[in-house]
Order: structure tokens, then sequence, then C-alpha cells
């Protein structure tokens, strides 16, 4: 099992969130799109330093960025960005780049199904024609309904990529699936099967860690060897503010506390999520490596 993780959730130096994925025996990262925070070459420096693999890039489809946007010019704006982010994961030697086509926390159309259709596929074609110069694939992932109208299941994606063409793929969210999937075992195996799954993401079904929700994570890591995937595990959970008396988490700062642009704070609070301090941190990442890691091996165990 290889394990990466994503670093929007805790806006920090890469250095910081570099040297904790070593420290947790993590293997790579996919990195937060945002192309023009990151020098290349000082990054690529501190994965070989902490002996990690940049596995890939997610676009952070924050205000102002939408591939089905009714504005021209933030659609081509947001072709651009996401451009930049294939060329980002490309200089860093990652292999994927996950895309969503449209802004996190839009739900409401600004035109017709056909016409948000037509941009969405146009749009990603020219994505895909980057990302194929830069020797880099595109995994298109579903968000659930409260994120997004748009593409919510695998094979509203599957259909989106099958059209835009070329080797265009998709990404599967656990937490995202856990909604809108009726079985995410047969979404994955489908996708698998399709020999489209080229990212999975994982967290809980309350988009806490890995064990600290209902998910069945043996099953869980059990359907996806079963859909044929074998690249990384992605980790994005999300930990949720909690003001109430019953709070455990009451060190947990607003959004705005983190060191962050004003689209990330509110792409945070979006989320549900805040300030969360390094201990809290660094236990939810610790901890999502050891039950993946646990799972992995009990399932390699039943099957001997």
């Amino acid at each position: 099992m290889k394990l990466a993780m994503h670093n929007w959730m805790r806006p920090e130096p890469i250095e910081t969130t570099l040297a904790r994925l070593a420290k947790f025996g993590y293997d790579g990262i996919e990195i937060s799109g945002e192309p023009a925070t990151y020098d290349p070459g000082q990054v690529k420096e501190l994965l070989a330093k902490h002996n990690l693999k940049c596995w890939g890039s997610v676009t952070l489809m924050v205000h102002g960025r939408d591939l089905i946007h009714e504005d021209h010019y933030v659609r081509l704006g947001s072709i651009q960005y996401a451009k930049d982010c294939l060329t980002l994961a490309s200089k860093l030697g990652g292999e994927i780049v996950t895309l969503i086509p449209s802004t996190v926390g839009k739900t409401a159309p600004m035109a017709s199904v056909e016409q948000e259709w037509r941009w969405a596929v146009d749009g990603i074609k020219e994505c895909q024609e980057h990302a194929e110069k830069v020797g880099v694939k595109i995994a298109i992932e579903p968000l659930n309904r409260f994120e997004t109208y748009f593409i919510n299941r695998h094979d509203q994606a599957l259909e989106l990529a099958h059209q835009v063409g070329g080797n265009c793929g998709v990404c599967l969210d656990f937490f995202h699936m856990n909604i809108e999937e009726d079985d995410w075992a047969k979404a994955l195996k489908t996708t698998g099967d399709a020999g489209k799954l080229y990212d999975v993401h994982v967290a809980d079904n309350n988009r806490m860690p890995p064990g600290e929700g209902s998910i069945d994570w043996k099953r869980a890591v059990e359907a996806v060897h079963a859909a044929g995937y074998s690249d990384y595990l992605t980790v994005e959970f999300v930990v949720p503010v909690d003001r109430t008396p019953r709070s455990t988490r009451k060190e947990i700062g607003d959004a705005t506390e983190a060191e962050a642009s004003e689209g990330l704070i509110k792409f945070l609070r979006d989320h549900g999520t805040g300030a969360v301090p390094e201990q809290y941190y660094d236990r939810y990442v610790k901890d999502s490596a050891t039950h993946l890691r646990n799972s992995d091996k009990q399932l390699q165990s039943a099957k001997a």
C-alpha cells in the first residue's frame, strides 16, 4: 500500500508538511493546487530530502475558478489555472492532477444542462491537450451534492472523461462516495474495469481520519484492490470546528487564524474546518496511516 496526503487542509510551510509525512511513514503528497506559492526546485529538493514522491496535485476550485461559469473570461482563466496545476505536477515528477470542474460550494447552475456540459467538455479538452504535453494524467473528481450540482457520481465522471477523450480518467473519494453512490465498492470496480480509476482519496464517512467513522476500512481496501487500483491512497480528512460545551477540539481556531489567502480561508470555512493546532494534526495524520496500513495487513492475513 502506498499512502499520500493532501496539504490544503492545514496551511503551513511545505517543509513542515513533508517532514510530518515522512515522520509518519507516508510515501508521497498530492500537493495543493496553488502553483504560484511553490518554487518547484525547492520542493523537489525537499521531496528528495524526506524520501517522498509528489504523486500529483489537486485543483482548489475557490471563487473565481469555474470551468462552467457563464463568463467566458472566468472559464479561460480557469483553464489556464488547471494547466498551471498540470505544469506544477509535471515539474515535481507527479503523475496525476485531480480536477474538479466547477467552484466548490456552487450549487446553482448558470446555463442550460447542455451548455454547461459543453463548456466542461471543451474546457477539459484544452486541459487534456496540455496534460499530454507535460506527461500528467487528469482525474475528474465527483463531489457530493452539497458542494456541487455538476458531477456527483462515478458514472457521470466516467461519461465526462469519455467525452473529453484521450487518457482522461476519474478520481473517487470515499467521503463523497459515501453520500452519493449506492455502492462504493461497485463504483470503484466499474471505474477500475473501465481502466479509468486514476486516484483514490480517503476519509471516513464523517470526513474525519480513517477509523474515526463508520466505514469498514478492511472492506474498503479490499474494494480498492478488487478495482485493480495499486497507486496511492491519498488521505484527505477535514477536522470540523466544534464550538459546543461538549467539544474535545476547542483549540481549533477560526479559519481566519490560518496563514492563508482569503480564497483558501473561505475554502476552509466552507468545509467546516479552521486553524487546526499542530498537535491535533500530527495525531490525525499518524492515525490515518496506522489505520489504513493495519486494515491492509488484516486483509492480507485473511487471504493467507
